[in-house]
Parts: C-alpha cells; structure tokens; sequence
C-alpha cells in the first residue's frame, strides 16, 4: 500500500529489529561530557573546494558559514574524486577498492564483503536509530544497509532532473511527495523528508541518538535551479573565470586556508566522455565553451552563455544553504542542536563533465528549467576549484579536496578554527563510531582481520589538536595518487601513465615536479602505493567473507 506524503508525516518510524551481528564487541570509547552525540552528515554533490563562503568563495552560503564559524573547517580533507567511491568510503571507513566498490588491477567491482558493513548496522547495537534522505549511490539499499527510513534516487536516477522525475518511484513504503506538474524541486524536497525523519524520531524516541544522513544533489549536473535562486545571480560572474579564480585565491591566502601560488588553467584536459566541441555546439548552442580557455577569447555570447551556467551553480548551492538552514533549525526545535555533530563535505571536487542525459535538452528551453540540461564545463569548474588543478575524477587536487566543516557545540570547545592535517573520506565513520561508544568490528578467522585503514577525527576536536596518516591512497578510472606528509605522487593516463612529485607544503597546487629531481622519494612512494594495492588484492583473494 503506498504512503502519501501526510500520511508519512503522521507515521511513526519503525524499528528494523536488527541484532548485533556476530563477532561485533561494542565497548565504550572515551568518555565525554557530553554523552552520545547525534549525527548529522551532510553531503553535496560536485561542489567545488572553494564555492562556500567559509571556503573563500563567493556563493552565498551563510548556514554553512555560521557552522564554520561555531566549529572547525578541514583545510586538507580529502574524497575519492568521484561520487560513488566516495559514499562507499564514507559510511564504511574503508577504501573503496578494499571492499570492491571502485577497481583497480585484480579487483573488480562487486558487493561489498560481510566484514565491511554501512555505518548504520555498527550504529545499532549502540542505541541509535539511522536515517537516509537524497542520493544513494552505494550498493544494495539503505534499508538492508541498516536505516530505519530512506527517501532518494538509488532505484530512479532522479539527480538527472530537479524538478520532478518522471519515473514512478517509492522507497520504504514512502512516494515521491508530489505528482507530475506540482511544484517541486529535489533539494527541498530531501530537506522536507529529512525533517520529518527528525520529527519522527523525537515523537518515538525522545533523547536517544540518532544519525541521519543527508545527500543532495546539488550542484550535480544537470544545472538545475529555482528562478528567483537564478535571478539572484543573473549577472554576478559576468568577469569571468579567470578574475573569479583569482579573487577567490587572495581571500582563501588571507583566509589562512591555503599557502600555495594560483594553479594555471589546465586548458587542454577534459574528460574523455564529454562532447566534442560540435556535438556542443549542435546540441546546446554557440554559447558553449569545450575548454578551459582564456576568459577574453571567448565571444560576447559565449560569455553571457557561461557566467549564466555559473550562476545556476551558484544558485544551487545557496538553495542547498537555506535548506541546510532549515534542517538545522529542527534541530534547536526539538532540543537536539547542541548535542548534535554535523559535518558537512562535497563528495569530490566541481566537475568539468559536458554530457547529455536522462530527457535531454531542449535548447529552446530558459537556462536552469526543467527542460534544460547543460553541466558546469571546465572553465568555470575551474574556478570552482581554486586554486586547485583539474577536476572530478582526476586524484589531483581539484578532484579530491573537499570542504569539511565539523560543528558539534556540546562536543568542540574550538571555535572557528582551521586544522590543516590531512584527512580523508575514510576517516569519517571511525570518527562516528568513537563517539558512539563503539569500537571497530574485528574478524577473527581466518584472519585477525583486514586493516581499518580510517582513523578517528576526535583528536582534531581538542584545542590545537592533530591527526597524523602515515600515507592516503587513490586510485580511480587510472588516475592513481598517494600522499606521504608532505610529499605527493600522482599521475593520470592509467598504470602507465608518468608518476609527477610533488612538495605539497611549498606547492599544493602542483605546479612543480620533481620527480627527475628526487628519484629516491618518488621511488619510495610509488612502492607504497603498490603495497597498498597488493594488500587490498590478497584480503579480497582469500574469501575473508562472513557467509
């Protein structure tokens, strides 16, 4: 029997009844005064490193920048560089390789093993109660993932339109919240079901912990965006990319989120499945733009035609904001806000992708309306990358930094402060975990258990507090990366492709190789990149999985 949506706001959240599964110990972590948090972790969708105010950008983002203003913001937090590596990281603490949810050389896409469960089922036993609202992304479903309710796309493909997806969809019992030709736009909508949870819980549950998990959208292609959002930016990046990077990187320098000289444009890379330069101009029209060229050689028409593709970006992220902002007040409603730890990233960096999908696009249609279809592009990607090189998918910088923001008042004594260790996507649920009171699942045949490669943030929570990583990996659609303190190997092109050194301290826009200049470290690293990879092979070659 389907649900409306009233019907859904007066229902109760029912209890899975999951037991604990075997071989999983809870034991209490350090105790805090401030008890069991909740959890709010909320994820944006191709945001770039500096869109957000509190990142140095220009996007109205005043929720955000109030959260980073009571908290802490992660100068060197790290994804994937890509969507759904990202999320299997994410609410699993593993790489994703790891658990066969991206590959590389031996291990192929699949399930995930039984030793790697979603951060919900290690939540359970621990008294909290887990929620989903938007994008999926990940294997399997919320509800056998071990959330209590779930609303979003992972069996619709609704992040290819806004403003309603046509396809009949329902999940746990619950209907999309309107019908074909109501308003509707995604990113209030995941905001409204992600309320309700809220509510739900409160009314069922009183004060015991929850975690819910929030995936927008935004700002994914298609560029999607209320009108009177739009019209808010109509003319606001009329300068340009390359005036746009640039003021975005004195502000981050004097911010102190970054030391680093401005990148060049990386004009010649794009991704290999976007439209040739013809198939843009046919299919969108001649304000398209195939590169990321100089601001002054495009036309006066291509000019308008970009600036308004940014300020639909821009749009969808203040949008996002605000919904964000409303979330966030459930939370001082119902009593929960100062107990609460919120974190907010983007699942990778802005994306220079220029496809087609999903009812594709009319180009007779406004920009940003249901009918259009048009991406970022690299030039303005870019920019939303500053001061970073390349974009999503590629694992230098601009594909794989994220803005976290950790707000937790109860929890964080530190206000407003930067922390500048790097960090990674897989540090995530070990962080959650610890406050939980729990402690990581170990196996204990036939192995004493495949490593936990995350480790806990909490450290970072104290005053002038650190987290250290001996090394981060990537690997992702041949782009390969790792990171040793300050040192960096990357390189794009596949297992072939020229391994680049770099000095992340002096250069974290990787500007500079060195790697004919210091053989031996490069040396060094690209061996540990390879161990890491072999040790991701022979856990998953030796049937490790609980049957």
């Amino acid at each position: 029997m389907l649900i409306t949506r009233r019907d859904f706001i007066r229902a109760t959240a029912g209890a899975l009844g999951l037991a604990a599964l075997s071989g999983w110990t809870p034991t209490e972590a350090r105790a805090d005064k401030a008890g069991k948090p909740n959890v709010l972790l909320i994820m944006a969708d191709d945001m770039g490193y500096s869109d957000a105010e509190c990142y140095g950008g220009d996007i109205r983002t005043p929720n955000l920048s109030a959260l980073a203003g009571g908290g802490l913001r992660f100068t060197q937090h790290y994804s994937t560089g890509r969507c759904w590596p990202s999320r299997a990281c994410i609410l699993t603490g593993y790489y994703a390789q790891q658990i066969r949810r991206d590959t590389i050389s031996g291990i192929k896409m699949g399930a995930r093993p039984d030793w790697a469960p979603l951060l919900p089922k290690l939540l359970k036993p621990l008294g909290y109660s887990s929620y989903h609202s938007g994008k999926w992304h990940i294997d399997g479903n919320p509800i056998d993932g071990g959330f209590e309710r779930s609303w979003g796309g992972e069996r619709s493909g609704c992040d290819w339109d806004r403003f309603f997806d046509s396809k009949p969809w329902k999940e746990d019992g619950v209907t999309a919240p309107v019908k074909p030709g109501q308003d509707y736009y995604s990113t209030v909508a995941i905001a409204d079901h992600a309320i309700q949870c809220l509510k739900l819980h409160k009314n069922k549950y009183g004060n015991k912990p929850f975690f819910q998990y929030i995936a927008f959208y935004s700002p994914h292609f298609p560029l999607h965006a209320l009108k009177k959002d739009i019209d808010s930016y109509r003319d606001a990046y009329l300068e340009g990319w390359d005036v746009i990077r640039r003021r975005r990187w004195k502000r981050m320098k004097e911010m102190g989120l970054i030391n680093t000289a401005l990148s060049q444009r990386d004009t010649d890379i794009v991704p290999g499945w976007n439209l040739k330069p013809a198939q843009l101009k046919a299919r969108i029209g001649p304000g398209e733009a195939a590169k990321a060229v100089a601001w002054e050689t495009l036309t006066e028409e291509q000019k308008r035609f970009q600036a308004t593709k940014m300020a639909i970006h821009a749009a969808m992220i203040t949008r996002m904001d605000l919904e964000i902002g409303r979330v966030v007040q459930q939370l001082k409603d119902m009593g929960a806000y100062k107990n609460t730890l919120i974190l907010f990233a983007s699942d990778n960096g802005a994306s220079a992708e220029q496809i087609i999908r999903g009812n594709g696009h009319d180009p007779a249609a406004p920009m940003g309306s249901a009918k259009s279809y048009l991406c970022l592009g690299p030039g303005f990607s870019t920019a939303a990358n500053t001061p970073f090189r390349l974009h999503k998918h590629w694992n230098h910088e601009g594909g794989i930094s994220s803005p976290l923001i950790v707000h937790w008042p109860e929890g964080i004594s530190a206000k407003g402060e930067l922390r500048h260790d790097p960090s990674h996507f897989i540090d995530i649920a070990p962080t959650i975990l610890e406050l939980a009171g729990g402690a990581w699942p170990r196996k204990t045949k036939p192995l004493s258990g495949p490593p936990k490669p995350g480790q806990s943030l909490v450290p970072a929570f104290a005053a002038d507090g650190t987290v250290k990583h001996e090394s981060l990996w990537w690997s992702h659609a041949g782009n390969r990366a790792i990171r040793m303190g300050d040192w960096k190997l990357a390189s794009r092109g596949g297992q072939k492709g020229k391994w680049e050194l770099y000095n992340l301290r002096v250069d974290r826009c990787e500007m500079n190789d060195l790697a004919s200049e210091h053989p031996q470290k490069l040396k060094q690293l690209a061996q540990r990149w390879e161990d890491i990879a072999e040790g991701f092979r022979k856990t998953l070659s030796i049937g490790t999985e609980r049957k």
